[in-house]
């Protein structure tokens, strides 16, 4: 039995841009979601729901229609993040990662030796698989979050860290730090994201940023290759724009 090949990994190794899906965080409704043929569904797991009692069926439910499954961990911490990868997910996303000391422990509790310290245990991804340990690292997706002002600060030594697939640059925390809370699309804030991904670029790496529908045009722009969006506004864009339609049979 061959390990199941990461695809979104995959699609960055193209130099294809790849969406992750938020806010589905339930299986019947990322089976649903099939027709769509998604790259891969991020599991919200330090802002909701998301925890070991349903990652296993969340990553399943990805795992049969040929998604990606990512699970956002509450912060960087050894355990929470090989625990989530022991419970199928086949990447993690880390919050707040705030220098090159914690994107290293990103990279150790994620891979496997020789490359890191991950703890040993065969998860659903390695059910069956000749070799396991020697084959996980190549298809475990690692993402960490540039999302504070000190990030910033460090990032050139964060980038020094090997191993990481995709540098995030989250506008939410940093509209915060910058004085400007909620407003993702501030210019200053436009800015430092824009520089950041740039800098994350120029090193040859990859970077990722939010893109919602209020952004996308301008985050695809940016050269980043990695996009977060939040199913919850595309829902509500088709909704309003069903309710303008019905509206006018009542004119």
């Amino acid at each position: 039995m061959e390990i199941r090949k990461n695809r979104i990994k995959q699609r960055l190794r193209d130099g294809k841009h790849v969406i992750a899906i938020e806010n589905l965080n339930n299986p019947d409704l990322v089976e649903q979601f099939a027709p769509n043929d998604p790259h891969c569904f991020w599991f919200e797991g330090e802002h909701f729901i998301v925890n070991p009692s349903n990652i296993g069926h969340l990553t399943r439910a990805a795992d049969l229609i040929n998604a990606t499954s990512i699970v956002r961990v509450p912060r960087p911490e050894y355990q929470l993040i090989y625990h989530a990868l022991d419970l199928g997910a086949q990447g993690v996303a880390v919050p707040h990662v705030k220098s090159k000391e914690d994107a290293e422990l990103v990279v150790n509790a994620s891979k496997f030796s020789p490359i890191g310290q991950r703890g040993m245990f065969t998860s659903r991804q390695g059910i069956g698989v000749e070799n396991y340990f020697h084959k996980a690292n190549d298809e475990t997706f690692v993402l960490v979050f540039i999302e504070d002002l000190i990030a910033i600060e460090n990032l050139d030594e964060i980038l020094e860290v090997e191993n990481i697939d995709v540098f995030f640059v989250g506008p939410g925390d940093l509209s915060q730090e910058l004085g400007h809370i909620g407003q993702q699309n501030h210019p200053e804030v436009k800015k430092v994201v824009q520089e950041a991904i740039n800098r994350i670029t120029n090193k040859g790496k990859i970077a990722g940023t939010v893109a919602n529908l209020s952004s996308y045009e301008w985050a695809m722009q940016t050269g980043a290759k990695f996009f977060l969006s939040g199913a919850l506004d595309w829902i509500s864009e088709g909704y309003d724009e069903f309710i303008e339609i019905a509206q006018k049979l009542d004119k």
